[in-house]
């Protein structure tokens, strides 16, 4: 459904409020969060400061972000799949699993993009 109330900075302020909600209900409430983001505490800070020029900071430390939209995401959909259906179901299974494997595939692209950007310096 539309929203019919106006763009502004209330609107954005409120936006913001609930994205801490959400940041804050995801450390909370999911141990696989809050170890990616114990990682990305240690990971982003040394990719700024490995990465030589713009270019390979931002492919190291977006890397890691992606991780934590993508483990965001799959939260949400395995909350929504248990409160829609608490017992087992084939295709609520099938949702997590793929949510899993959208997080799964972004960490490997982590360590894809690290080793190739890192490798030709340490090689």
């Amino acid at each position: 459904m539309p929203s019919n109330e106006p763009r502004g900075p209330r609107q954005i302020a409120r936006a913001a409020i609930w994205s801490y909600q959400g940041l804050r209900a995801a450390w909370t409430h999911e141990a696989s969060f809050r170890l990616e983001g114990w990682l990305f505490v240690i990971f982003f800070p040394l990719g700024l400061w490995l990465g030589q020029g713009g270019m390979e900071k931002a492919v190291l430390c977006g890397s890691l972000v992606l991780v934590l939209s993508a483990e965001l995401l799959n939260s949400a959909v395995e909350a929504v799949v248990d409160k829609v259906s608490p017992e087992f179901h084939e295709l609520a299974g099938r949702a997590k699993d793929m949510g899993s494997a959208a997080v799964f595939l972004l960490m490997l692209n982590v360590m894809l993009c690290w080793g190739l950007v890192l490798w030709p310096h340490f090689s």
